[in-house]
């Protein structure tokens, strides 16, 4: 038995090993110059139409082919959510942006919380049980429920927030349908300053002022939103997590 865990151990730590290695060599091997290209303004403009084109002509399949983004986005590439909300947005718009968006995190989020409860739940306990213990009892009580707050309120980094669940050793189907509706709200609003963005790109030839874009009502009315919806999570985590 202790045999197995140390394998299991392994595996898990071998894996996030080779996901940052792979990762810092990806990113390596792309120069300033080359990420100041992919970021100039004539480059994302230019190539925001051709995207638009493909995209309008075959919507279901860059659907389905940016929800399997999404999902390996999460895993194996432990990404976070916010890029890949805002570049929903800018693709897909809010509603549609937002439903493949939820789904593909949803299920990745899904991959990597059952990849944990079977490789790292032995590590993740040891590191943040004693840290976490007082919500063992709430889960117990209704896991569900719970679970939905816990995903509602955040502040745990994303790749974390799908690991500590394995402490409670929750259901894979309650882990799914809880992230799938807790996390709406906030990749909503992600998603909406996103389709923001390229409203303002397709609006404006030369690059605009930075007040211009932030007082662009795409863009401003998502983000009060957003700060409302952080300041009104802050008291549900402070009342959440306390001991």
């Amino acid at each position: 038995m202790e045999k197995a865990k140390k394998i299991k151990l392994f595996v898990g730590i071998f894996y996030l090993t080779f996901i940052f290695i792979f990762l810092y060599y990806f990113f390596s091997k792309f120069s300033l110059q080359e990420i100041k290209g992919f970021t100039n303004y004539e480059f994302i403009k230019n190539n925001r139409d051709y995207f638009f084109e493909l995209k309008n002509s075959n919507l279901f399949i860059i659907s389905i082919l940016f929800l399997i983004f999404a999902i390996l986005w999460v895993f194996p590439f432990l990404g976070f959510g916010s890029p890949i909300a805002l570049l929903g947005g800018f693709l897909f718009g809010p509603w549609l942006g937002t439903a493949v968006v939820v789904l593909g995190l949803s299920v990745g989020a899904t991959f990597l919380y059952s990849f944990g409860n079977y490789f790292l739940k032995d590590l993740i306990r040891e590191k943040f049980l004693n840290k976490y213990q007082n919500l063992e009892m709430k889960f117990k009580k209704s896991e569900l429920f719970y679970l939905l707050i816990y995903r509602f309120i955040g502040g745990v980094p994303w790749q974390l927030s799908c690991l500590l669940p394995t402490i409670f050793n929750v259901r894979v189907s309650n882990f799914f349908i809880a992230s799938l509706i807790g996390i709406i709200p906030q990749i909503f609003l992600a998603v909406s300053i996103g389709s923001g963005l390229e409203k303002v790109i397709d609006q404006n030839s030369e690059v605009p002022g930075i007040f211009d874009i932030i007082f662009t009502k795409e863009i401003y009315v998502p983000i009060i939103a957003f700060f409302s919806l952080i300041i009104i999570t802050f008291f549900f985590r402070k009342k959440f997590y306390k001991e």
